[in-house]
């Protein structure tokens, strides 16, 4: 169904063949603007009445390429793949394969009957960082297929003269020399100069950052003028919210206003998330760790024993590669990629679109959000509340453009249907329905069919759906446009003469407009059907009344109408007309058409809040993020719709008596000044880009983390700096999308801080499976350190040979962190929920992820889970600690095979325990123990795989492990759950003093 007022024609345009050369864009580098059009049309070789032929069009866009801002070239599969192998840890185990490499090569060469038919540690350690790196490839591409899904989800298409015949293109196949065709609603979709223009308005403020519409003429220039003082130029990416217009097209592409913008944006770098530097420092450390161990051991050993052979430094480099092992957890990067790829899979399924995956964490870590208004914290729907009549004020229900609501008494009674009152109100909101060129409709296809939408300017709009509520136009339906003045920034009212059918006689003149400028025209008032002379005291009152609605943030319209009784616009007393009775350009003779109107009544005009956000903005708060509005709308409406919304802390504004600044006011301002203004005022209005930058950079130096939301190009500067740039994926422009690092799909405030929860619930898994993971590596490097440095006394080594001897083998190692750190981790990587992660504030710029109280957690770990390990070796060595010099009779390399069984068991075991505790820093494993069953499954995975090693003859051959009797799993079990046990006990204290120090 559609709602539209105004008469529309459709011209059937010639059909003709106009074939003209290909030729470079004359325009590329200069200014059409300053040209007149028929110096355009020659230059771009095309017809203003025809349009290019289609066989032109298709020359011209294999020459010019399609018409779309350039992205970075994507990088072949084969380097994004090979991208996988540069980390730290990547290059810490490439170390330890050439090492092993090397060690096995020499072995081969000194002692060919004992050394490995192949280098099994090097052909293990590849295979693991292939898979890693097979993983991280295919969690990286479901992350831009995301974000490329979004980009697909509609082609934007474009209206044409091609062949002499209006046409509808994809946006991309416009070029140079095309024809647009320009209407109400339409996205101008390159850069054009125009030669035809009707009551043509067109939205620049994604491009210049002027808030109203721009009125636009073909007259030429006559001089070079600033971008929004272009009137007879389109541009790409701006928006038309009245009238029509055709524009040659003289830049397409990168080549347009937008394009060079982006191109610009495109050259600065980008600084490197939190998450990563600190990946980046960790890897760090473990490297300097790894070597530190390795030399300190090595260095013990030459001391102590000395290298008297070749065999004496294969098996120290053996023990090397082995510390090595131990120490990467070589499934951290994977990890962390798989985990954040599916928290931006649960993000994207809640409208946030995370374009980088290690961004997450950032938005988990926001401590302040910047928002525009429109659309994100409001509907960005205007919507008629209220109506006053010279008999009295009214309001009407329904937020939106859907037609549904009643009109109600200020006291909420309904207002009665044959009431004066309704009548007037009827009247009025007819008027102001028939002096309009917006549509009211209902989508007939997509995901959105049967929903409402406009096409047109919204405040015009909001008029129409209030008329339809209460079905004002019933008695209108006979109505016809005969001629219109249109509204112009400078008269600020808008005039349309119809006629009734059914009334041939006489014509009415309707208007709306602004109230104190439309009450100057007014001579009379309609009070309950009668009209009457319009006296001073009724010009106070109407007056009043709109200082009353404009300080409630309502945008004020008035109504009026005035009687013609004539049959032709030529019978009008004064109308310039020649003798043939045509006349002159009606909408140049407003000053006797727009006199002696009769006053009907006005209306209030808000963008209503989105009711879900004022909850949203309370459950920011309560997490300890600040919410501040940047907008360029009126200060009024800014601090009325922030203060609805919770916004504004209203203590703190009584206090410094400001509630909200203007870009003026901060204009005015010294820096100290500024820095302090930012500190206190939430809700900023009239403000330009630079604006938006300098309080995005002022949040920043204050240590905040700050997340910024644009749609504009003039807003990507500030979406760029901001640590993340949050997009607008409805009403954003493609240079901001490129700009932010997250894309709202419903441009929705709610949406944002739903991220922000998802971000810490993410980031809390993050630092639970670097606990596990870094703990139980940890652990295994102090049972390979402290079992190289006290094998003597534990019975590791046997006193009747020579060289080194490792308490766990190095493919043992390998073994345990692909079978332990794997799964467990991942599993805990997508924990759910445990502690209230809104409940606290957030994390400052400063703290680490891993901080001193983790480390000192993870030490701990590590410490208990070598200990346990080491005693169950030295349980089952002949000469250890508790053992006697011989056991059930094996040889000492038997004896050495069987304890290193149980100590590799009992490790695994260990760190499976410590997948438990380390859920939590604070809180008991036993609390929501089985609330991740992914945990338990894992854990099952890894007992399965682990069961197989020990009892597979095969796997015993290749991991050197003997099968375990029941006993022997009693002793394991035991002692592996003392990790348990011990961070039972450790959170428990650390419980209690926590307590005690709030």
């Amino acid at each position: 169904m559609t709602d539209k007022v105004g008469v529309t024609g459709t011209s059937q345009e010639q059909t003709a063949t106009h074939s003209v050369s290909p030729s470079l864009n004359p325009f590329a580098g200069s200014d059409p603007s300053i040209s007149e059009i028929s110096t355009v049309e020659r230059a771009m070789n095309t017809s203003i009445e025809h349009g290019l032929s289609t066989a032109e069009a298709q020359k011209r866009l294999e020459k010019f390429g399609p018409n779309a801002l350039a992205s970075k070239p994507k990088d072949p599969a084969w380097k994004r793949f090979l991208a996988q192998f540069q980390d730290p840890l990547v290059y810490l185990l490439l170390a330890a394969t050439v090492i092993s490499f090397i060690a096995w090569i020499i072995e081969r060469s000194t002692n060919p009957a004992g050394a490995e038919p192949l280098p099994f540690d090097c052909i293990v350690i590849v295979l693991i960082l292939i898979v890693n790196a097979v993983l991280g490839y295919i969690q990286e591409n479901r992350a831009e297929a995301a974000v490329e899904a979004l980009a697909q989800m509609a082609t934007p298409q474009t209206t044409v003269l091609r062949d002499g015949r209006v046409s509808t293109i994809a946006t991309a196949d416009v070029v140079p020399g095309d024809v647009l065709i320009l209407g109400e609603g339409d996205t101008v979709s390159a850069d054009g100069r125009l030669f035809a223009a009707a009551s043509l308005r067109i939205a620049e403020a994604s491009l210049t950052g002027e808030s109203l519409p721009v009125a636009k003429k073909i007259a030429t220039l006559d001089s070079v003028k600033s971008l929004g003082d272009r009137t007879n130029m389109v541009f790409n990416g701006t928006s038309i919210t009245q009238g029509t217009g055709r524009a040659i097209v003289t830049a397409t592409g990168m080549d347009t206003q937008v394009g060079k913008i982006a191109d610009m944006l495109s050259q600065a770098d980008e600084e490197a998330t939190p998450l990563e530097k600190e990946m980046d420092n960790v890897s760090r450390i473990l490297g300097i760790a790894v070597v530190a161990i390795a030399v300190v051991v090595l260095a013990a050993l030459w001391l102590l024993e000395g290298f008297t052979s070749i065999e004496d430094v294969i098996e120290s480099l053996l023990l090397a590669v082995s510390l090595a092992v131990a120490a990467v957890p070589e499934g951290l990067a994977t990890i962390l990629t798989v985990v954040l790829a599916l928290g931006v899979q649960r993000m994207a399924k809640h409208n946030a679109i995370v374009k980088k995956l290690s961004s997450v964490e950032t938005l988990g870590s926001a401590s302040v959000i910047c928002s525009d208004k429109t659309g994100t914290l409001t509907r960005n729907e205007m919507t008629v509340e209220t109506v006053i009549t010279p008999s009295g004020e009214v309001k009407l229900t329904g937020t939106g453009y859907a037609p549904h609501g009643v009109l109600v008494n200020i006291d909420g009674s309904e207002v009665s249907a044959a009431s004066s009152l309704r009548g007037e109100v009827v009247k009025a909101l007819a008027a102001g329905s028939l002096a309009n060129n917006a549509e009211l409709r209902q989508s007939q296809s997509g995901d959105d069919k049967g929903q409402w939408e406009i096409v047109g300017d919204p405040t015009e709009a909001s008029v129409l759906v209030a008329a339809r509520k209460i079905h004002a136009m019933e008695n209108y339906q006979g109505i016809e446009r005969v001629a219109e003045i249109p509204f112009t920034s400078e008269r600020k009212m808008q005039t349309v003469i119809a006629r009734d059918t059914s009334d041939a006689d006489a014509m009415t003149a309707f208007a709306k407009g602004a109230p104190d400028v439309l009450l100057s025209h007014c001579s009379y008032i309609e009070v309950n059907g009668q009209i009457r002379e319009l006296t001073d005291e009724d010009r106070s009152n109407i007056l009043s009344q709109v200082e009353r609605l404009s300080s409630q943030a309502y945008r004020t319209l008035g109504q009026a109408y005035r009687p013609l009784n004539v049959i032709r616009l030529a019978d009008i007393e004064g109308i310039e007309h020649d003798s043939q009775g045509q006349v002159h350009d009606i909408s140049e003779q407003d000053d006797v058409i727009e006199r002696q109107f009769i006053w009907l009544g006005m209306v209030g005009i808000i963008d209503p809040p989105r009711t879900e956000v004022r909850d949203s903005i309370a459950e920011a708060h309560r997490a300890g993020i600040r919410t501040i509005m940047i907008t360029g709308d009126h200060p009024l409406t800014a601090a009325r719709i922030a203060s609805d919304l919770g916004i504004i802390d209203e203590e703190l504004a009584q206090r410094t008596g400001r509630r909200a600044l203007t870009g003026d006011q901060l204009d005015a301002m010294s820096d100290d000044e500024f820095n302090q203004a930012v500190t206190e005022v939430s809700v900023y209005a009239r403000v330009a880009p630079e604006h938006k930058l300098r309080i995005v950079n002022a949040l920043q130096s204050q240590g905040n983390i700050v997340a910024m939301t644009g749609d504009g190009v003039n807003d990507a500067p500030a979406v760029k700096s901001a640590d993340i740039g949050v997009a607008m994926g409805i009403t954003g422009t493609e240079v901001t999308k490129e700009s932010a690092k997250m894309i709202l799909a419903d441009d929705n405030f709610s949406t944002i801080v739903a991220a922000v929860q998802e971000g810490r619930v993410i980031f809390d898994n993050i630092r639970k499976f670097l606990r596990y993971l870094l703990s139980s590596n940890v652990g295994e490097v102090f049972t390979v350190f402290f079992g190289v440095v006290l094998a003597g006394a534990l019975g590791i080594s046997d006193p009747s040979s020579t060289g080194v001897t490792v308490p766990l083998l190095a493919t043992q190692l390998l073994w345990i962190n692909l079978l332990t750190d794997a799964a467990p981790a991942l599993a805990m990587g997508v924990d759910g929920q445990t502690d209230d992660v809104m409940g606290r504030a957030p994390r400052k710029m400063s703290d680490r992820v891993i901080d001193r109280a983790m480390w000192m957690d993870i030490a701990f770990i590590g410490i208990v889970m070598a200990a346990v390990t080491l005693i169950g070796i030295d349980l089952y060595l002949p000469g250890g600690l508790v053992t006697d010099d011989a056991i059930h009779g094996l040889t000492h390399a038997q004896a050495l095979t069987e304890a290193r069984t149980m100590g590799f068991t009992i490790l695994v075991f260990a760190q499976l325990f410590n997948a438990l505790a380390s859920r939590s820093a604070t809180q008991s494993a036993f609390k929501g123990l089985f609330s991740n069953m992914w945990l338990w499954g894992a854990i099952a995975l890894s007992i399965v795989l682990q069961l197989a090693v020990i009892y597979i003859p095969v796997l015993n051959t290749a991991f050197g492990t003997t099968p375990l009797d029941p006993h022997q799993w009693l002793e394991a079990m035991g002692l592996a759950a003392a990790v348990l046990v011990l961070s039972e006990i450790y959170k428990l204290i650390v419980r209690v003093f926590t307590n005690r120090e709030k």
